[in-house]
């Protein structure tokens, strides 16, 4: 339950930090050009709103809605969410937006994607300027790689060492989430280079080596580590059968454990079950029994790579800079390389809401990793914002690019109807991957 609470409130603080942000991009441009907004709400707040009030002498009212899916501001004379059809029936005011400039308005619909990915850009450079930079080249890690079923049919081997992929050579930082332009690098990667048994060798993958890679759900890789423990969740089962920070783990139900890997689909194998676990501790072998809940986890982790194989990177604050924007660079063309596997239907199956979101969060409370994944997701609702739908920023851009081309504006009824079916297919993708994550809790 802890560790649910934990990350439960990294995400509600993480969305809040990310909506208001998004919101305050709309509303600056929107002031700029003079045009009115008359809310400015972190939620939605359909009937009423838990916290309200309008400052003297000022046309915009803030608030914090009930109902925590995101956040909006009202800008007079706009078609959105809201519908308000009584307000476009009156003639249109000087401070509206349908009376100002095609590019005055495109530029108060873009300032919210705008804003999301400056947001990046600045959370990775005060990482890197407050924490700096630990990495380890893939071909730097001592033991090699372990690799799914999927990347063995390809050709890899684990112990394999990866050189580079298409002449890149690949990096794994330490952070404690997903390197997405590293992984994408290497599920897309023509032929990848590796190190066995002391001599390098050239595997060509296959042209759907990564569709099957992403179809697995697997990362595909993983350091090839002995089953020493890193670090036990407060609460879990791994705690109260006794396990430490450590302690390494030699046979599980009698059999001699491999790797940290190998252990990991042991325990996975035995969910809902008890097991017998054999392990040292300071020279010494101890035994207990642990419970492995319905999940197939026990509730401890070990490190990606020993810290002595990292190298860190320091910078000064003007250096953070370029080194945020690269990063930021490298996370946005990361997603965009595996968006498209959105539209498949391995992809569809995969999609996750807000359960999936907040397991992405460390289970403890990690400042360092809660700001990553933070400009992490400020990267997706960028982009996810810019799509071309009814109902999102993307939506209203494109039409006004098409007024801007034709020079003539849609019509307002169009609009009108335009944004019900984007708001449709916005709640029904919402409720399909709520669902999706439901599902997988009860079910897998």
């Amino acid at each position: 339950m802890e560790t649910f609470l934990i990350k439960a409130l990294q995400l509600i603080l993480s969305l809040s930090i990310l909506v208001i942000v998004h919101e305050f991009g709309h509303f600056m441009f929107a002031r700029l050009f003079k045009i009115r907004v008359e809310k400015f709400y972190l939620f939605f707040n359909p009937g009423f709103s838990l916290f309200k009030f309008k400052p003297k002498n000022s046309e915009t009212e803030y608030g914090i809605g009930w109902l925590p899916l995101g956040g909006y501001v009202k800008i007079s004379g706009m078609i959105d969410e809201s519908m308000d059809k009584e307000q476009m029936q009156q003639p249109p005011q000087p401070w509206e937006f349908r009376s100002k400039p095609a590019w005055q308005r495109l530029l108060v619909m873009v300032g919210g994607v705008t804003f999301n990915v400056l947001l990046a850009i600045f959370i990775y450079s005060m990482i890197m300027f407050s924490w700096g930079d630990s990495y380890v080249s893939f071909k730097d890690i001592k033991h090699g790689m372990e690799f799914s079923d999927v990347a063995k049919s390809a050709g890899f081997q684990d112990g394999d060492k990866i050189i580079s992929a298409d002449g890149k050579e690949l990096k794994m930082r330490m952070d404690k989430t997903l390197d997405m332009n590293t992984y994408m690098s290497f599920a897309e990667a023509k032929t990848v280079v590796v190190e066995r048994g002391g001599e390098q060798k050239e595997i060509s993958l296959p042209d759907d080596f990564s569709d099957k890679l992403i179809a697995s759900k697997k990362l595909g890789y993983m350091p090839k580590m002995p089953a020493v423990i890193d670090s036990v969740v407060t609460g879990s089962n791994a705690q109260k059968c006794g396990l430490r920070k450590g302690d390494s783990i030699v046979t599980l139900n009698g059999k001699d454990v491999i790797s940290f890997a190998h252990m990991r689909t042991m325990v996975g194998e035995n969910a809902g079950k008890n097991i017998k676990l054999e392990y040292y501790r300071d020279d010494s072998c101890y035994e207990t029994t642990a419970y492995v809940d319905s999940t197939g986890t026990l509730g401890f982790t070990a490190p990606f790579v020993s810290p002595s194989d990292f190298h860190h990177d320091n910078f000064g604050f003007f250096a953070s800079i370029p080194a945020g924007l690269n990063l930021a660079k490298e996370t946005l063309e990361g997603y965009i390389a595996q968006f498209r596997f959105v539209f498949t239907k391995e992809g569809a199956s995969n999609l996750g809401g807000f359960g999936a979101i907040g397991g992405l969060f460390p289970a403890t409370w990690d400042w360092q990793a809660f700001w990553f994944m933070t400009a992490f997701l400020s990267i997706i609702l960028a982009v996810m914002n810019i799509l071309p739908i009814p109902a999102l920023d993307g939506g209203h851009v494109m039409f006004l690019l098409y007024e801007v081309v034709s020079r003539r504006k849609p019509n307002e009824k169009f609009m009108e109807y335009a944004q019900m079916v984007g708001m449709f297919l916005l709640f029904a993708l919402l409720i399909y991957a709520n669902g999706n994550d439901i599902y997988r809790f009860f079910f897998k």
